[in-house]
């Protein structure tokens, strides 16, 4: 089985270097990390340093600055050097006469969206739209479609809209770890052994299998945020320990074949494409 961590980040202005994050993959046997831009950063330079250093470990998913006027340009130049995703929210648009154009920019040049942000954003007809507008381009959405977000409001109906974007064949879901979605009781002693959290809190997530299938799901760690939750060791087994009972088959496919299949592809159709 290949475990890839499909949500992870490195760099040495925040989080942490890419250094700590191969120890914990070595530790844990992860074998391929997914390296997501920080939102708001449109350097992708570490990202593909990192890439060039440990050939097929890792994949860079870059992010532009949409509100450029050169944003589709550069997505395209950074596809050329190799960038496999973009990471956008769902809600941003090109400025001049194209909304789209760096949305098709992505499509042209054969990325993957990791897409970040508010639920509200995601369960609108304009979200839905756009996915069904590039219908061959993947839409990974983080976070599970913004429910473990702060900003959501956990209602029922936003979990209910959100599953309905399975309707749509090239949505995906991102699976935050347990200790995201069930967090920890402060205060209360740790157990001598075994998980801190109680495993029914991830019960959402076999509600998102169940409406997405296994070929839609992927799990990220959010290394280094993961560091401050539960970390990484129990944010790989703590939650791959939820799905124990699922065939063998689907069990590869979240915890790394997803993954591998939208973010390690062979790209040379993809750069011939771009350039």
């Amino acid at each position: 089985m290949t475990i890839v961590d499909a949500h992870c980040h490195a760099s040495p202005l925040w989080f942490e270097p890419v250094e700590p994050l191969l120890f914990q993959m070595d530790a844990n046997r992860v074998d391929k990390g997914v390296l997501t831009q920080i939102l708001g950063q449109f350097d992708n330079g570490y990202q593909e340093a990192c890439v060039a250093r440990f050939p097929g470990r890792f994949a860079s998913v870059g992010s532009v600055n949409v509100a450029s006027a050169a944003a589709a340009s550069e997505v395209r130049a950074g596809a050329g050097r190799g960038m496999v995703g973009l990471r956008i929210r769902p809600e941003a648009r090109s400025p001049g006469d194209d909304p789209l154009a760096v949305w098709r920019a992505a499509a042209h040049s054969g990325l993957a969206i990791s897409c970040g942000g508010a639920a509200a954003n995601f369960v609108t007809e304009a979200f839905a739209n756009l996915a069904a507008d590039f219908a061959d381009m993947p839409f990974v959405l983080e976070q599970l479609g913004g429910w473990t977000r702060p900003d959501c409001d956990r209602e029922p109906q936003t979990w209910a809209a959100i599953k309905a974007l399975a309707r749509l064949p090239n949505v995906s879901l991102k699976m935050p770890t347990l200790g995201q979605i069930a967090p920890r009781q402060i205060g209360k002693p740790l157990p001598a052994m075994g998980p801190v959290i109680d495993p029914a809190g991830g019960a959402i997530l076999i509600e998102a299998l169940e409406a997405f299938g296994p070929e839609r799901l992927m799990w990220g760690s959010d290394f280094p945020v993961v560091g401050s939750r539960e970390g990484y060791a129990n944010a790989l087994n703590w939650t791959r320990a939820l799905f124990a009972d699922r065939p063998q088959a689907e069990i590869d496919l979240i915890f790394g074949g997803n993954a591998e299949r939208l973010f390690f592809p062979d790209r040379a159709d993809s750069l011939a494409k771009s350039r």
